[in-house]
């Protein structure tokens, strides 16, 4: 890890992805369902790739305080990640302005194995 580079990390596992499929009404088939997965020469659900806008606020809130304002978040996805799968969320600190607003560079990365599952990817952010 750089200095300056923060970094979240967080497993999916297959309980958080039905959490997520009923909090946001997205029951496709491909996030939970083993037949319809082999079908697709799949072994494991695919997680939802919108989870990763939420783990990428959840991570700006942990790094910056719940007082941090999300102005903008802006992300791009590169690869299929799976259930049981773990991430690492890491951003950087692009710039700041004397009026608390910053701006930072994100990416998703999937631990294990360096596959990258969101970049590039964004945020601005007003600081309390």
């Amino acid at each position: 890890m750089s200095s300056g580079e923060l970094v979240f990390v967080r497993t999916i596992e297959l309980p958080d992805m039905i959490a997520y499929a009923g909090a946001t009404w997205d029951w496709h088939r491909l996030h939970y369902d083993s037949s319809y997965l082999a079908s697709r020469g799949l072994d494991r659900p695919v997680v939802d790739g919108q989870v990763f806008g939420a783990y990428l606020a959840i991570a700006l809130r942990e790094w910056f305080g719940a007082g941090a304002v999300i102005e903008s978040l802006s992300f791009r996805f590169k690869n299929l990640v799976f259930a049981g799968e773990t991430i690492r969320c890491v951003g950087a600190v692009s710039s700041a302005s004397s009026d608390s607003e910053i701006e930072v560079d994100l990416r998703v990365e999937v631990v294990g194995d360096g596959r990258t599952a969101v970049a590039p990817a964004s945020a601005t952010l007003t600081l309390p």
